[in-house]
């Protein structure tokens, strides 16, 4: 028979009620579930007992042990809304274990998936609805505290009920293990969150498949699964309870989590422990996740971590590196860390992938290791680093000066981005081109060096007067060049002169600048150039910089001190403003409004340029 909570969370100095089905009197043992700790035993002798929550009771997910009857009750102690008392807030699947709770039972479960007998509602005020056997969120809710991280907690109900309030304050969401079902308030309250700046870690996988509603004031769940038994999709597609990619609903999970089911995998039931054989296989090993890992691209880790369920996203090989399609749904600043390659699993269950990555999500940043098991395999020492790179990052205040690596750069003199690619000079003259993105990939040349090739590079953001869009390039000698920006070889066409000695080249308001060795600024308008009037004038001080870019309508230069100045794009004498450290940047390119640099350490980098949250 056993018992059942009345709600699954609980603020400090509250009161949650349990039903106990059994006749008798009871010995209840309430424990801390993330580490065994005994917080309350008490007698129990009516039908209904009421727990009143001391108010120094930590937030946690808690275990009520009703001795005679042997069973227990989860639930979790949250904070109010707008009250963290930590950085980072984890949210509990109750909804999911639910789905699972009494699977194969017909009527009484959302399981078997395709059984006609399955149930299409759910009732919360009934035992069961606990861990599975599995206990994929297990780990980590005991690893956290040892490792010295302070969380919050929160059923993910509350996200229901509360919506964007109860995020309020934290930096950090934790969605831990199996959280397969998701309401469209709890989904519009996490994309909230992101949009404004929070952040997200998924160390999970099958995340928000399944789209469900509740009722009854949340005691209730619903889900039909296919939209002809759902009575309300017909009134509401938004709201049908079908997969979240599905008809009517067309909302992919990617673009929350940046990976999904539908082209992941699964092994079950006797095949499950094949994931005991499966690991990753890094593919960005240079990216901040992987600090302090020693990984290599192409090292094997995290075995065992991978499975029971996965999630991944469509990407393509571009010469060695994974490159996301976006034909899914995953967004385009999606990164892909590491992968797996499991489409063998279709013996077992269903054969896919598993895509480790990281994407901005408005202005805020998502980490999704895309497994379910991830946080049972905390005691190797490579799944603790990532995990704690993960948390330390995305729980911090943000670091609008930290530059983070996009991918390696070889040793160059200039760079620019134009036409969604990034193009760079090499000390010989080589042009250099590849796709304006955060994924490591590798630069292809394009042009080969020839005779006084150039030593700078601009590019504008819109034709002026027939001076197209393009590359504009000088060389040591003064001559001013362009070439169309495509990626196969094509000659530089002479279009004028410049003068002699300019180290750096940017284009805004529609005309040139340049850095000459006298650290002046020289100008060229565009329009002016098209007539045929190849004049530079002077445009002030170049404040010793000696890498010039534009963005956003302004200059930007990194001096010799290695910090990065800004200053409108006037013909005549202008001040410059500090943006702060370059780091070892010496060249720059303005790109959606980030920085791209490159300097001594062998990798592209960028940031934001004006402060806020860095991917």
């Amino acid at each position: 028979m056993g018992a059942y909570a009345h709600a699954t969370s609980v603020v400090p100095g509250g009161t949650l009620r349990f039903t106990l089905l059994d006749p008798g009197p009871d010995t209840v043992e309430v424990y801390d579930a993330t580490d065994d700790r005994l917080r309350l035993t008490a007698a129990v002798d009516h039908p209904v007992w009421t727990l009143a929550v001391p108010g120094d009771w930590p937030s946690s997910l808690y275990r009520a042990v009703f001795k005679n009857k042997n069973h227990e009750v989860y639930f979790v102690v949250r904070r109010p809304p707008g009250r963290p008392s930590a950085a980072m807030l984890v949210s509990v699947p109750f909804a999911t274990w639910q789905a699972y709770n009494r699977s194969g039972v017909p009527g009484e479960s959302l399981y078997y998936a395709e059984e006609p007998t399955r149930a299409a509602r759910v009732s919360f005020d009934r035992p069961g609805g606990g861990p599975p056997p599995e206990r994929w969120e297990d780990g980590m809710l005991r690893w956290l505290r040892p490792a010295g991280y302070r969380a919050d907690f929160c059923s993910n109900l509350d996200l229901h009920a509360e919506g964007p309030a109860l995020l309020r304050g934290y930096r950090l969401l934790i969605v831990n293990g199996h959280d397969e079902y998701w309401s469209k308030e709890m989904r519009d309250a996490v994309e909230s969150f992101t949009a404004a700046g929070g952040n997200v870690a998924f160390f999970a996988a099958n995340t928000a498949l399944w789209q469900v509603r509740f009722e009854d004031a949340g005691r209730t769940m619903v889900c039909y699964r296919d939209p002809l038994r759902d009575p309300v999709a017909a009134l509401d597609p938004a709201r049908a309870t079908v997969e979240w990619a599905s008809a009517p609903v067309h909302r992919p999970e990617n673009t929350m989590t940046g990976v999904g089911y539908r082209h992941g995998a699964g092994a079950w039931g006797d095949f499950m422990d094949v994931m005991r054989e499966t690991d990753y296989t890094a593919r960005f090993a240079g990216h901040w996740v992987f600090a302090g890992t020693g990984l290599r691209d192409g090292d094997r880790f995290a075995l065992g971590a991978v499975g029971y369920e996965t999630d991944a996203a469509l990407f393509r090989d571009v010469d060695g590196v994974p490159r996301i399609t976006g034909g899914d749904g995953t967004p385009a600043s999606f990164v892909i860390l590491a992968t797996a390659d499991l489409r063998h699993w279709r013996r077992y269950g269903q054969g896919g992938h598993a895509t480790m990555g990281v994407f901005r999500a408005g202005a805020g940043t998502v980490f999704n290791a895309a497994t379910v098991n991830w946080g049972n395999t905390l005691a190797d020492p490579v799944v603790d680093r990532i995990t704690r790179n993960v948390l330390d990052r995305l729980a911090a205040p943000p670091d609008p000066a930290r530059w983070d690596a996009i991918g390696p750069a070889p040793d160059l003199v200039a760079l620019v981005a134009c036409e969604h690619a990034f193009w760079a000079l090499t000390p010989d003259g080589t042009l250099l081109v590849r796709d304006a993105c955060a994924q490591n990939l590798r630069w292809r040349p394009v042009v080969d060096a020839a005779g006084d090739p150039p030593v700078c590079l601009a590019a504008p953001r819109e034709a002026v007067r027939g001076m197209g869009v393009g590359l504009y390039a000088v060389t040591p000698r003064g001559r001013l060049l362009h070439r169309e920006p495509v990626r196969e070889p094509a000659p530089w066409e002479r279009i004028g002169t410049a003068p002699e000695g300019i180290r750096a080249l940017a284009s805004a308001d529609g005309t040139l600048f340049g850095i000459t060795g006298d650290d002046r600024i020289r100008c060229l308008p565009l329009s002016r150039l098209a007539e045929g009037d190849h004049r530079w004038s002077d445009a002030g001080s170049a404040a010793g910089a000696v890498g010039l870019t534009a963005a956003g309508g302004l200059l930007l230069a990194v001096g010799r001190d290695r910090r990065l100045r800004v200053r409108p794009p006037t013909a005549t004498e202008a001040a410059w403003s500090d943006l702060g450290p370059a780091g070892d940047r010496t060249v720059i390119a303005g790109y959606d409004g980030r920085l791209a640099g490159a300097g001594d350490d062998g990798l592209l980098r960028w940031r934001d340029i004006a402060p806020g949250p860095c991917p």
